[in-house]
């Protein structure tokens, strides 16, 4: 045990980040319980395209895990790599109800995207890129993933509901569950304004401890996925409509979503920026590799940042958390025991943590603040990171050039300002 230990220290470089293996291994626990759902949730979307339901559910855990792991090893940042939802919904109702692509040629096309991401990853032209993105932007995707992930652990947890013209509205605060979401957020702040060791992971605990001690837990679990259906979807993708103009559009289009997508998460959720180039690698050699397990594109999941405010470091919070869902395929009527109620406030709390870096943007100069609110507001209306950051990338240097100060642009954000543009025309169309 001491020898595996020793050889986690060395492989991690725990000692230099200042952690343990306890930690890490704890942060990667917390980082999967608050991001399993995806398994399920995930599921459901690619089924919308006509793959088996029992299938995709295999290939979203198969793609995560696999994910969490190159992240981990290649690149040492406590990242999980998870199937967006945003790019599972282009995939389902954009390239195959949309395009009318076969969902076999839509994995071809999440195969060919993943490539031109990792193309650009690993090329010199990434530093340019990373460098030519303003801080105020920067700044901003984080506090939007923030509300983002606080917006949806209050709507898991049932405190905010659809509130018909409203669009949203607060629940009963009466009702059962959101009684014990409550409850449970009050325990979790408590625990971590405290600074107790664990104070997520013992959050959820609590929280479903209440629950089902209370006989509100919900759900009696979820139906194991089918390894037979699976066989069907492994390694399906199609390239027969590679020398097509609507294949390499699409292409393109996701391609985009995907890398700045990935690029606005890690910008808000990793701590250690020297692991940008080596992190947008692993993501996206993550998304080829998810198309040939017959799974939608991943990005770097939001959730991370639960792991990460649990005290997550290195590389071995992602490769824990890989592992689990490589496992979870067993396991997965255990996890449909945690109620919402007990992840959706840890959701809420880290949303909340999320925004420390509001501070640093300039809001006196508004050719900085507008589009940085506009990155802020759209990433949780919209529902998608990565629409929201286009929105801030097209406003900032058409804002800048009103100001007449367009010199304060660099060539990088004007030719990814063009690319967003044409990318909002193309869906306008």
């Amino acid at each position: 045990m001491g020898s595996v230990k020793r050889t986690l220290e060395r492989q991690f470089d725990l000692k230099a980040h200042g952690t343990t293996v306890r930690r890490e291994v704890m942060a990667g626990l917390v980082s999967f319980v608050t991001g399993v759902h995806i398994v399920v949730v995930n599921a459901r979307l690619m089924a919308e395209a006509g793959i088996p339901l029992a299938a995709a559910s295999v290939a979203t855990a198969l793609a995560a895990g696999a994910g969490s792991l190159a992240m981990g090893l290649w690149a040492n940042a406590p990242l999980m790599t998870v199937t967006g939802l945003g790019d599972a919904a282009i995939f389902a109702f954009t390239l195959v109800q949309g395009m009318g692509l076969r969902w076999q040629d839509a994995l071809g096309v999440v195969a060919a995207a993943g490539l031109l991401c990792a193309a650009l990853a690993f090329s010199p032209a990434v530093h340019g890129l990373l460098r030519g993105i303003p801080a105020s932007l920067k700044a901003a995707t984080s506090a939007g993933i923030g509300l983002f992930l606080a917006f949806i652990g209050l709507r898991q947890g049932g405190v905010i509901v659809s509130g018909g013209a409203n669009l949203v509205a607060l629940a009963k605060l009466g009702e059962p569950a959101v009684v014990l979401t409550l409850v449970t957020l009050a325990v979790a702040v408590v625990l971590y304004v405290r600074r107790v060791p664990g104070a997520f992971l013992i959050s959820i605990a609590a929280g479903t401890l209440l629950a089902w001690v209370s006989g509100h837990a919900g759900g009696a679990g979820i139906e194991p996925p089918s390894l037979a259906a699976y066989a069907e979807v492994a390694g399906a993708l199609s390239l027969r409509r590679i020398a097509t103009l609507p294949f390499w559009a699409a292409t393109f289009s996701l391609a985009l979503v995907v890398l700045f997508e990935n690029l606005g998460l890690m910008y808000g959720l990793l701590p250690q920026k020297e692991k940008f180039p080596r992190a947008l690698q692993a993501t996206s050699l993550a998304v080829v590799t998810a198309s040939l397990l017959g799974g939608t594109p991943t990005v770097a999941a939001g959730e991370s940042a639960a792991g990460i405010a649990a005290g997550g470091r290195t590389g071995l919070t992602a490769v824990t958390a890989g592992v689990l869902f490589l496992a979870v395929l067993a396991a997965l009527p255990l996890v449909g025991l945690i109620p919402s109620s007990a992840v959706a406030p840890v959701l809420v709390l880290v949303g909340a943590l999320m925004c420390e870096p509001l501070r640093s943007i300039p809001f006196d100069d508004l050719t900085e603040a507008i589009p940085a609110f506009l990155v802020i507001l759209l990433i949780p209306l919209t529902f998608s990171v990565a629409d929201g950051i286009a929105f801030g990338l097209v406003a900032y240097p058409l804002v800048k050039a009103a100001a007449g100060r367009w010199r304060e642009v660099s060539p990088a954000m004007y030719a990814v300002a063009g690319l967003f543009l044409l990318y909002f025309v193309t869906r306008a169309i």
